[in-house]
């Protein structure tokens, strides 16, 4: 049997998740983009809200991103009656936490906003999307858990399917719940009769709804009778506290990192950014949709990683495990830097898709300001693809300590303090300032998961119970 050279067994795994992503950041796309007709401050009503509601499921999505890891160790092992294990794990998991968490954090929301000293329309409409996306979140946090089985498992076509049928789901539904009856004039669009207009919360809904289309798809082929007989899903699926305390202990630390990171880019868009005005938000939420549509992609890089590095130590061999690793730096190195470039040239034409009908001046502002974001953003594309593939290839290997305090560490010092600084210190350069320090803590992040990953710690790393090293 001819071996694939490694460059195609990395896309092979890559593509659909990088696929996946990109449907996920372009149904968050669309989402700011169709908002944005509505004005300015619904869509900077919709990304605070956003960002408000993913705080608690950040971290419980980086505990279920350990799914992916133990199902490819469970598969590169040869271990076919184990391969279930986890995805059980990972539902029941879900199902607790969005009752102890997500559910009283649903209540607590209100409270989160009315400290953020926004004006009162704002924090309305902040409030009832993030309450939205919140109590829909049982099919997130399931959602995560099929993806990351599927990533494991060397199968995320599966996944790629749903999150295109999910994003379909989200964008028809965006049309008729956001603009109802009004339908968009300004575009010659007409509405839906006897569907009323809900704004920024229709935006919400139809998230919720694509969500649930986005899982049903692997639940599907999850629950089918040939599946669950090939895979035994039917043999594990009691509540092991076992397995859970295993998923826990592996992966509390991305957890945290993952949590901690969206708790401090929320205080750095609502507090830092939002000191500067409505204006200044909108132009950052803008400049963050098109990140998202660099950074995304190599975050599906970064799970094919921890797939093939989890496949490739489960089986013992962590020197392939560090070959695949850096072939998918290569891949998201070129695509991040491509998007930098294009972020720096094109940056006006881009951040002007985000103005909607308003007056001349303020659309001029909004183009002006985040013109000047995203040639800061454009700087870090290439360091950022190089954190968030060496990241996933740590993780891949179960060493997620470390790196994980780091993260936090330079998460408060780059992100939130220095920020802050720059806000007192030099407050002539408005919300650049804070996109200032944020650029530090990628380029800085980068290089410590670098030097992490090329000192080889994580090749002595066993997960399984019998896991022989070999090469």
């Amino acid at each position: 049997m001819v071996e694939r050279h490694p460059i195609r067994e990395v896309w092979a795994q890559a593509w659909p998740s990088v696929l996946t992503m990109v449907s996920y950041t372009l149904m968050q796309f669309v989402d700011s983009l169709m908002v944005a007709q509505v004005g300015p401050l619904e869509m900077a009503a919709q990304g605070n809200g956003g960002i408000w509601s993913f705080v608690p499921l950040a971290f419980l999505f980086g505990v279920l991103s350990m799914v992916n890891t133990f199902t490819a160790q469970n598969v590169g092992a040869g271990r076919r009656e184990e391969i279930a294990r986890f995805a059980w794990t990972g539902f029941w998991f879900s199902l607790v936490v969005w009752v102890v968490i997500m559910l009283p954090w649903a209540a607590c929301l209100p409270l989160v906003f009315q400290y953020s000293g926004h004006s009162q329309k704002l924090l309305t409409l902040e409030t009832q999307y993030a309450v939205t996306l919140v109590l829909g979140s049982i099919f997130a946090l399931a959602g995560k858990c099929m993806s990351n089985f599927y990533f494991g498992l060397q199968r995320p076509r599966v996944i790629a399917v749903a999150a295109l049928a999910g994003n379909m789901v989200n964008i028809v539904l965006n049309y008729v719940l956001i603009y109802g009856e009004n339908g968009l004039p300004s575009m010659g669009l007409p509405g839906v009769a006897g569907v009323p207009a809900l704004g920024v919360l229709g935006a919400g809904i139809a998230t919720v709804c694509g969500t649930i289309a986005e899982v049903a798809i692997p639940l599907a082929l999850f629950f089918s009778a040939r599946f669950a007989k090939d895979h035994g899903v039917w043999q594990s699926w009691r509540p092991s506290l076992n397995d859970c305390k295993k998923l826990l202990r592996v992966g509390w630390p991305v957890g945290i990192q993952f949590g901690n990171e969206i708790i401090c880019w929320a205080i750095f868009m609502t507090v830092l950014v939002g000191k500067f005005g409505e204006i200044h938000l909108t132009a950052g939420w803008a400049t963050l949709r098109f990140m998202h549509l660099s950074f995304m992609p190599a975050v599906g890089f970064s799970v094919a990683t921890t797939a093939l590095v989890g496949k490739y130590m489960g089986a013992g061999r962590p020197d392939l495990a560090a070959n695949r690793a850096h072939w998918a730096l290569l891949l998201a190195t070129i695509y991040m830097t491509l998007c930098g470039l294009a972020m720096a040239i094109f940056r006006a034409p881009l951040i002007s898709l985000f103005t909607s009908t308003t007056d001349a001046a303020t659309t001029a502002d909004i183009i002006r300001i985040g013109s000047t974001l995203m040639i800061c953003a454009a700087v870090f594309q290439t360091f950022d693809a190089i954190g968030i593939v060496y990241n996933g290839a740590l993780r891949g290997a179960g060493d997620t300590v470390v790196p994980g305090l780091y993260t936090i560490a330079f998460n408060w010092i780059f992100i939130v303090l220095g920020g802050w600084l720059f806000v007192v210190l030099w407050p002539a350069l408005e919300s650049l300032g804070p996109w200032i320090a944020s650029a530090f803590y990628i380029i800085v992040l980068s290089v410590f998961l670098t030097k992490r990953f090329e000192g080889g710690r994580w090749k002595r790393i066993r997960l399984l119970e019998t896991n022989p090293i070999r090469g």
